[in-house]
């Protein structure tokens, strides 16, 4: 058994024989007609998958060193109508969708100053992931930054993107307590939260200075 972490196949191994636009609004579908390769030789037969295409997405942690506080933002949010804990409002990091010519830095800086009314920098890289691979191709990466916890606080967002955000500075310790009682349920916080738990003394440690 071929037990290399890389993958067996490429792009070359994978026949798209159409692409069919099925819905364009503030979501976009695209039906796909294609087949690949099978690991145990030969082709799949032609299916069909449809798959929600979304632009990249960033999200950014805001930490104090100092206090061992983060700060989180609660908004509406429609996918979680059916959420029988919180309701459509989700507690969340601070997030964005990249622009044409942004950089993924870029876009959690300008999202901190959106959202939470923040200027950030020092970026900690925390990792990059696909969101819900079977039906989307959204793909969302996610970074650490500092900030002053006494001064923060407030509501922000842009009114023509009907946004309406609360900020929310709690302790990690009390982060970690959200996630296990259902109040964070979205997995870039969950992802990032638990990451910093994992690498605590070096972000303490890289982040000390930025005040």
């Amino acid at each position: 058994m071929n037990n290399t972490l890389e993958p067996v196949f490429s792009l070359s191994d994978v026949e798209v024989l159409e692409r069919q636009s099925c819905y364009r609004g503030f979501l976009q579908i695209e039906r796909l007609t294609l087949k690949f390769r099978r690991y145990e030789g030969g082709w799949s037969r032609v299916f069909h998958r449809e798959v929600m295409l979304r632009h990249r997405g960033v999200g950014v942690l805001l930490f104090d060193p100092h206090t061992d506080e983060v700060l989180l933002v609660e908004q509406f949010r429609a996918g979680c109508l059916d959420d029988e804990r919180n309701g459509p409002w989700a507690l969340e990091l601070v997030a964005g969708m990249l622009d044409s010519g942004e950089t993924a830095p870029q876009v959690a800086i300008r999202e901190a100053r959106e959202e939470a009314g923040i200027e950030i920098g020092n970026l900690i890289r925390i990792c990059e992931y696909y969101n819900s691979p079977g039906g989307s191709n959204e793909r969302l990466g996610i970074y650490c930054a500092g900030f002053d916890s006494a001064k923060s606080g407030g509501i922000f967002g842009l009114a023509e993107e009907n946004e309406d955000i609360r900020t929310v500075v709690m302790s990690r310790n009390a982060a970690h307590a959200a996630i296990a009682s259902g109040r964070i349920n979205n997995a870039m916080s969950i992802i990032a939260l638990q990451w910093l738990e994992l690498n605590l003394p070096q972000v303490r440690q890289t982040l000390m200075n930025y005040r």
